[in-house]
């Protein structure tokens, strides 16, 4: 993977791309689990929302991750997804724009 140098400005597009994916995705997850706490019936209703916050969790921690270095690949990641969109990252860098819509068409 190559190596870019991120500007100021790019790294305040970065911020702001990577903090709304974030909370869009625990917004997804908080939604899901209202559902899953509301329909539950027995014990192992429980324990099943705990399993999933767990996984949810492990998710998110292994996917979120601020590192420059990693940045174009969830960027790419996150476009595929729908939880950010063209104009959230507006303002990179036509090289990353490159690599990271190159990453979303995987």
């Amino acid at each position: 993977m190559q190596e870019f140098k991120w500007s100021d400005a790019e790294k305040k597009i970065a911020r702001r791309a990577f903090d709304a994916a974030f909370h869009k995705k625990c917004a997804a997850v908080i939604r899901e689990l209202k559902a899953l706490a509301v329909a539950a019936k027995t014990p192992e209703d429980i324990w099943a929302t705990h399993d999933y916050l767990t996984e949810r969790r492990r998710e998110i921690d292994g996917k979120y991750d601020y590192r420059y270095s990693q940045l174009i690949i969830l960027f790419g990641r996150l476009l595929r997804e729908k939880w950010i969109e063209d104009n959230d990252i507006d303002g990179l860098g036509d090289e990353k724009l490159q690599f990271i819509y190159r990453v979303a068409s995987l």
